[in-house]
């Protein structure tokens, strides 16, 4: 019998990939958001703009001395280019 796949998803409070364990959203999480996103660019910024800010909150929840910039891990890769 084959493995489970296992979804490339935000482990909360620590936002780290559940399947990878990078930061999320890591690189296999990018790419399946473009393509879940190709033909609205401009959803996918709010999508990830409304985790940003999840991942912001729980973040600082945990450690409240670290004030993490997030911007460049949940949105500036997924700017359209040109």
């Amino acid at each position: 019998m084959a493995g489970r796949m296992i979804p490339h998803l935000p482990m909360r409070p620590l936002w780290r990939c559940r399947n990878c364990g990078a930061q999320w959203p890591c690189q296999p999480a990018r790419l399946s958001l473009l393509v879940e996103y190709r033909h609205d660019r401009t959803a996918l910024m709010v999508y990830l703009a409304q985790q940003m800010t999840e991942a912001r909150d729980q973040l600082t929840q945990l450690n409240p001395d670290q004030h993490a910039d997030l911007t460049e891990r949940f949105l500036t890769w997924a700017r359209p280019r040109g």
